[in-house]
């Protein structure tokens, strides 16, 4: 299926929820900040979350530092 990834077209080959798409695209869970649709999840509603054919997903890697 195909996903609008921080404004890129891309493939996903078997993601189904957000919490899938993570692993498929081999993202740090913990440091990860994901938006579905225009909506912020938190992490617990990532499982909850199916991915549909065009969803716009925004994922944003935290970095800490000074």
């Amino acid at each position: 299926m195909k996903l609008l990834i921080n404004g890129e077209s891309r493939e996903i080959l078997r993601a189904a929820n957000v919490a899938e798409l993570v692993g498929e695209l081999g993202l740090p869970a913990p440091a990860i900040l994901i938006e579905h649709n225009g909506l912020a999840l938190r992490r617990e509603e990532w499982v909850g979350r199916v991915l549909a054919e065009g969803d716009r997903v925004e994922l944003v890697r935290i970095v800490a530092g000074g």
